[in-house]
């Protein structure tokens, strides 16, 4: 059976039993604490622990899910992967453990004729709490289990919680036994960790509070009001069960990449462990990282576009390992597509965006291959010489952090040249960079202070009464003041919690809305404003005036202007969007943005920097539509009805069971958007483009301005235009050739001039071996040129040098004063370094007098200085040099 079959049954299975369908969630989750969504319960955490009521009883998910805490053991064994499908039924309420248990039972056993999955009810163990025997009772009651194949184990393994005060309760598994070729007998608690009993199925009783406690230490406070089911099958798990295979790498969404890897390298997958695992390292990445880039993820070097960039790369140099120089995505990443699209069409739809990131990504790290490979080089032998035998952390994390080596390669290069690496060092760094990022995510939202603060106002007065799309100004009472104080004075800054604002919190790249709150005897300027916890409003304040305190009755007003500027720069994204699609194709979609009043600037996917036709026709279809005044309107729907409406979900954001679509000009722009917008395209006004850069691979960045930042922008402009005109005496419409001209013939002068000065050099050159002196019977040629480059002080040097020829040793060491920097360029002759002279000591000496350093070779060094005046010393150090090396050879 199909992985897309046992999707679709387990789904249809659920719907008929009354279950509405939940998509799945985003693999880039909201939880700050998390890179990504990791279980299937993840979407619907605020349901089961209460925080929010659930907008249906019952709801069944196939949920896309990405682990890599492990991620170096992917393919040392068959158990690990960093991609999985968690399939998942849930109760809010409504049924609990006879309901999950008989629909579970259904199911895995379940004719596949009547739309089941077909296992032997006879090779079905399960496993209980110890002391829960109303599940014990339930399995042996609806299933007709023997008490032998319903075994009980302890807390470790059959008790739930979130590892905090709140909702628990204990858990059932579900097994498969394959058979006695796969282990002993027994059963899951004989098994366990083995081959042969195959948990396919958790399903979760939470039914109990628990209080704070250690680990798995927690007292039980009571029954919970409400109890919850939330179950989780292993996909991969019970495919390659029903599909006759031996493990999760050979299931049909894995195994073709596997088998296509295997065929690039001419291996044969099964011959030997170490190609083996590289294979598995190989499919599974693949698999993945078409996955997170679907999800609109990009590589980057932090965060989960650091996973992304891992996993590609770590693809890719198993693939170099295995014999395969050659780019390998574009061969295997389509196989993959094929593999996976009949679960997620999207997929195959979305191809060219996706792969366009993934091979530009792979030839970025082909590049870096090369120079990180030369210094990863250099560190080992800079160690070596120094006595060393093991890299320092620092420089194992610079390697990854600024060229985007893996560690796992920089280990396994320092190995092949007799050098370990401080892993833990490493590993240290990685862990202090990646809690540094997480802090200072939850201490934007947050405010720095505690989010259980906002937690604890959430739960004793629900949400904040937003409203924020209706009006500029509410009467409101002050909840709490979050932070050290109660009462806040005169240029204190405090966060507030109010029972309603009109206040527009930070979101989807929108800036949060200025103001301010105004009260009997008071003002405050409102700074930011976010949301620490969902539902929860919370404004950074700066009084003003008087004395800000709980339960002060008072107005909060936006500031007109700034809401007017920011929804021009809202609405102007949604515009430009919709432009660059229209000019580059469909494949141009926004990763990104961020909006302030008058301005925006949009993160897109493309590969190569934009043409100048290009920016402006994308400048010109903007700014039609904002001439058409074509109308802006906002409407509320499901988020299938808004798919099948046709409107764009953003990359990385993460909705609701309800999403609001913001649509300009009806199908010309249909956005999922959260954010405040003009209400016809023409209140936009002019829309300016200003830049475009690159912000990594594969993503591209435009900036703009609207409205009258527009206005002032091409005024400037305009005013450049004329002061140019007026000092090129050209009219302006004739600038660009004037221009164009006036750089011609700057070329040709200092071509013309390059030409003299390389007659002179060679004019120099000759009187310079003619001044040469004997030191200890070295021919030595010391001056100081003035004005000259490096570069031509080098060619000078060398010329000398050729002039003094090879019968007699011969050294040449020049300096020169090129505007206030010291150029420094010794050379010798062979005979000259069989005497015992290296071009790099002489450098040294003559670079102290003039403060500077360099190095290079034995027959050639450069350097610099920023001591003109110790020129002279340096010269007469040179002689010194000379001779101390002649007579100590």
């Amino acid at each position: 059976m199909q992985t897309a079959e046992i999707r679709r049954r387990f789904l249809e299975h659920f719907e008929k039993r009354g279950h509405t369908v939940v998509p799945s969630a985003s693999l880039v989750s909201p939880d700050p604490s998390l890179l990504f969504t990791v279980a299937g319960m993840v979407p619907f955490i605020p349901y089961l622990t209460g925080r929010e009521p659930a907008p249906y009883p019952r709801a069944t998910s196939v949920q896309k899910c990405v682990r890599t805490l492990d991620i170096e053991e992917v393919g040392k064994t068959t158990r690990h992967g960093t991609f999985f499908q968690m399939n998942g039924n849930f109760s809010f309420g409504d049924y609990f453990k006879d309901g999950a248990i008989e629909a579970a039972w259904a199911l895995i056993t379940g004719s596949t004729d009547d739309g089941g999955l077909g296992f032997d009810p006879e090779r079905i163990w399960v496993t209980v709490y110890l002391d829960d025997d109303e599940a014990a009772q339930a399995w042996a009651r609806i299933a007709g289990l023997p008490a032998e194949r319903i075994q009980r184990l302890g807390k470790d393994s059959n008790y739930w919680s979130t590892g905090a005060a709140g909702p628990a309760g204990p858990c059932s598994e579900i097994f498969f036994d394959r058979g006695p070729e796969h282990g002993p007998d027994g059963g899951p608690l004989v098994d366990e960790g083995g081959d042969r009993f195959v948990e396919i199925w958790n399903l979760v009783f939470m039914q109990f509070e628990r209080g704070d406690g250690e680990g798995k230490d927690f007292p039980i406070l009571g029954d919970l009001p409400k109890k919850a089911i939330d179950t989780g099958m292993g996909m991969e798990r019970v495919a390659f069960l029903l599909q006759g295979v031996e493990n999760m790498y050979e299931i049909d969404e894995v195994a073709p990449v596997l088998h296509r890897a295997a065929a690039l390298a001419g291996v044969t997958y099964g011959a030997d462990h170490d190609t083996d695992v590289r294979l598995r390292v190989v499919a599974d990445h693949v698999r993945s990282g078409l996955m997170i880039i679907g999800d609109g993820v990009t590589p980057a070097n932090e965060g989960r576009g650091y996973v992304l960039r891992r996993l590609l790369r770590r693809a890719v140099r198993s693939m170099r390992l295995l014999g395969v120089e050659d780019a390998v995505l574009p061969t295997l990443l389509p196989v993959s597509r094929d593999a996976m699209s009949p679960s997620y069409p999207g997929l195959a739809s979305d191809f060219d965006r996706i792969s366009s990131v993934a091979y530009a990504e792979e030839e970025a790290f082909r590049r870096t291959l090369v120079a990180g490979t030369t210094l990863l080089e250099t560190a080992v032998v800079s160690a070596k010489q120094s006595g060393a035998t093991q890299l320092s952390g620092q420089q194992a994390f610079s390697l990854h952090d600024t060229y985007g080596f893996p560690i796992d390669l920089t280990l396994e290069m320092a190995a092949e040249q007799g050098v370990t690496v401080d892993e833990a060092g490493f590993r240290a760094l990685m862990t202090e960079q990646r809690d540094r990022a997480r802090a200072d995510a939850r201490s934007k939202r947050s405010g720095g202070a505690d989010v259980s603060a906002y937690q604890e106002l959430l739960g004793v007065h629900g949400p904040t009464d937003w409203r924020a799309y209706d009006t500029l100004r509410t009467d409101s009472r002050v909840l709490a003041l979050v932070g050290d104080t109660p009462v806040a004075g005169p240029g204190e800054l405090t966060r507030v919690v109010l029972d309603t604002t009109p206040f527009y919190a930070e979101s989807g790249g929108q800036v949060a809305d200025a103001g301010h709150l105004v009260w009997d005897g008071g003002r405050a300027e409102v700074v930011d404003v976010q949301r620490p916890v969902k539902g929860l409003v919370a404004h950074q304040v700066r009084v003003l005036e008087g004395e800000l305190r709980d339960g002060v009755e008072l107005t909060a007003e936006v500031d007109l202007e700034w809401r007017r500027s920011a929804c021009q720069a809202h609405s102007g994204t949604h515009v430009v969007h919709a432009a660059l699609r229209r000019v580059l194709g469909p494949q141009a979609l926004q990763a990104g943005s961020y909006n302030r009043p008058g301005y925006l600037r949009l993160d897109f996917a493309w590969q190569g920097a934009l043409s100048a036709q290009q920016r402006t026709d994308i400048e010109e279809v903007a700014n039609a539509a904002v001439r058409e005044d074509q109308a802006v309107r906002a409407l509320w729907m499901t988020l299938p009805e808004a798919r099948e409406f046709g409107a764009l979900a953003l990359f990385g954001e993460t909705y609701g069971e309800q999403v609001r679509v913001v649509e300009i000009g009806g199908e010309w722009s249909r956005e999922l958007c959260g954010g405040t917008h003009v209400r016809g395209s023409a209140q936009i006004g002019p829309l300016a483009l200003t830049a475009e850069s690159s912000v990594g691979s594969g993503s591209r960045r435009v900036e703009a301005v609207v409205g009258l930042e527009a206005f002032r922008y091409l005024a400037r402009e305009r005013d450049l235009v004329r002061q140019l005109a007026d000092l090129l005496k050209a009219p302006q419409d004739g600038l660009v050739d004037r221009v164009t001209g006036m750089l011609a013939r700057q070329r040709d002068a200092e071509k013309e001039l390059a030409e003299l000065r390389g007659q002179q050099t060679l004019a120099a050159a000759g009187d310079l071996a003619g001044s040469a002196r004997d030191v200890f019977g070295v021919r030595v040629v010391t001056a100081s040129p003035a004005g000259l480059s490096g570069g031509d002080l080098r060619n000078l040097a060398l010329d000398v040098r050729g002039r003094l020829g090879n019968d007699t040793p011969a050294a040449v060491v020049l300096a020169s004063d090129a505007g206030g920097k010291v150029a420094l360029v010794a050379a010798v002759n062979p005979v000259a370094q069989e005497w015992g002279l290296s071009a790099s000591d002489l450098l040294k000496a003559a670079a102290a007098p003039v403060g500077g350093r360099g190095g290079g070779k034995p027959d050639v060094a450069q350097g610099g200085g920023t001591d003109p005046a110790g020129i002279p010393a340096a010269l007469a150090a040179v002689e010194h040099a000379v001779g101390a090396a002649v007579t100590t050879a």
